[in-house]
């Protein structure tokens, strides 16, 4: 456990961070296999929303969500 006051908040923020990043993380899953699952356009503009608020969360790097989208946009196109 943290000694220091300025420790402890930086666990208060971590763990309140970490609830946050897990929801993100959770739904940008769940949009990508969605997606995976039943290909619409639909489906891709949810899980295109969720990609890019986890790239503006930094919880994933622009370049793997480059990927996803475009991954994802062959899914779609194939079907």
């Amino acid at each position: 456990m943290p000694i220091l006051k300025n420790a402890k908040k930086a666990l208060r923020v971590s763990q309140r961070k970490a609830v946050v990043n897990g929801r993100v993380k959770s739904k940008l899953k769940t949009m990508v296999d969605k997606v995976a699952k039943t290909p619409t356009i639909e489906s891709l503009s949810l899980a295109f929303s969720a990609i890019d608020k986890a790239v503006k969360g930094n919880l994933i790097h622009a370049n793997k969500a480059a990927r996803y989208k475009s991954s994802l946009s062959k899914l779609v196109q194939t079907k």
